[in-house]
């Protein structure tokens, strides 16, 4: 099974993609691609700037936290190539795990860093789940339909997923995989997310990449002919943010146009015109992340992540402040 996911996951985002031109023809996506302009694209670049910026300050701090080190301005190259590599390559998750990787080698600690990128991820998945309660709690009109029809797919995923988290949780205590890995883990996560100094950070960062992602996506909307109010379109973009988080695409491709188009059509916008939204928004996010197919070519810069001390040897780290590194406090 392990060997077939990889290629099933890419038949899915396919699967979808065919559909969607099944049902509804080429133009929408013909369209989504004739529409782009230049101001659209220099809004993309600006968004992808700031977005990436706060999500590389956010891996900052949570990899910090974890006794860690790592330069703002390493963290931005290695975001942004990130980005790009999940735009380009299946799953949309290979850039974070080569970031991950990357840095926990340069760090002395993978295991480490790999739990730093995971929690950094975590953390804006968090703040999109709160906006989504939020959006649907502020404008239950708007989505009514969708929210109807979304329901009991909701509760067979939620209880699939409790299922498989007891499963797990089983399955880890007997075999000894809990001592080894799920607490460190765990205490990693109280460290680098749920610590008092470090949580409010981790949010408010997080919620500066989902106003990006928010704006780009009204943008897209506009460039594609859409009048709908901001208002009413919130909601779907939300939506489609979060099947954009699903493994089954390709380079962000096919769950998020599948949901655009569902959730256009629920809200009587039409589904052709969230296909056109969707191939907008898609084309954009892979030029806000073009900037990150360069950092390869500007030569390996001086990598600032180097193993830390560890917490029973650094005072100011047991007590639970701040980690010390050379040259002044963080």
């Amino acid at each position: 099974m392990k060997r077939l996911w990889p290629w099933l996951r890419i038949l899915i985002g396919i699967g979808i993609l065919a559909l969607l031109v099944w049902r509804l023809g080429s133009g929408a996506f013909l369209d989504g691609l004739r529409v782009i302009d230049g101001p659209a694209i220099l809004a993309a670049l600006a968004i992808g700037l700031v977005t990436t910026v706060a999500s590389a300050a956010r891996w900052c701090l949570v990899v910090r936290r974890l006794g860690l080190r790592l330069s703002l301005w390493t963290a931005v190259a290695d975001y942004y190539r990130s980005v790009f590599l999940n735009t380009v390559l299946p799953g949309g998750i290979l850039g974070d795990v080569h970031r991950a990787v990357r840095h926990g080698q340069d760090a002395g600690d993978v295991g480490r860093g790999v739990r730093a990128v995971v929690i950094e991820r975590t953390g804006g998945q968090v703040v999109l789940a709160l906006a989504g309660v939020a959006v649907l709690l502020a404008r239950p009109g708007t989505v009514t339909e969708v929210r109807h029809a979304a329901t009991p797919v909701a509760v067979a995923v939620l209880c699939a997923g409790v299922v498989a988290l007891i499963a797990a949780i089983g399955l880890a205590r007997r075999t000894g995989i809990w001592r080894r890995l799920v607490t460190p883990a765990l205490t990693d996560v109280r460290r680098g997310l749920l610590a008092r100094d470090t949580w409010p950070g981790v949010m408010g960062l997080s919620a500066v990449g989902l106003a990006g992602h928010l704006a780009l996506f009204l943008i897209s909307a506009r460039v594609a002919g859409s009048a709908a109010p901001a208002t009413r379109l919130l909601p779907l973009m939300v939506l489609a943010l979060f099947a954009m988080g699903l493994p089954v695409n390709i380079g962000g491709w096919g769950p998020r146009e599948g949901a655009t188009a569902w959730a256009f059509g629920a809200a009587g916008l039409g589904a052709a015109q969230g296909v056109t939204v969707a191939v907008v928004y898609g084309v954009l996010t892979f030029v806000s992340g073009l900037p990150g197919a360069a950092v390869p070519l500007l030569g390996p810069a001086r990598r600032a992540s180097a193993p830390a001390v560890r917490t029973a040897e650094n005072p100011a780290h047991a007590r639970g402040g701040e980690v010390v590194r050379a040259g002044g406090r963080l």
